[in-house]
């Protein structure tokens, strides 16, 4: 199956990739995450802990990027 990227819209890519992800996280067992990873979220979960970070659930952080691109 192709698909012609150029010809389609923002939006589509956008629910593209989200059907993609969707199929592909299915199976999260089968992906391991590398060694460095867990180092990665420590340092993030202190940003937040001390207030230089913050962050919101996915769904609103979709909406604020597809309000960006759209």
């Amino acid at each position: 199956m192709a698909f012609h990227l150029e010809g389609m819209t923002k939006e589509e890519k956008l629910r593209m990739m989200e059907a993609l992800w969707t199929d592909l996280t299915r199976e999260e067992k089968e992906f391991l995450s590398p060694n460095w990873h867990e180092d990665v979220l420590k340092a993030r979960e202190k940003k937040v802990e001390s207030g230089r970070e913050e962050y919101r659930d996915w769904e609103s952080a979709k909406k604020e990027i597809r309000s960006r691109l759209l």
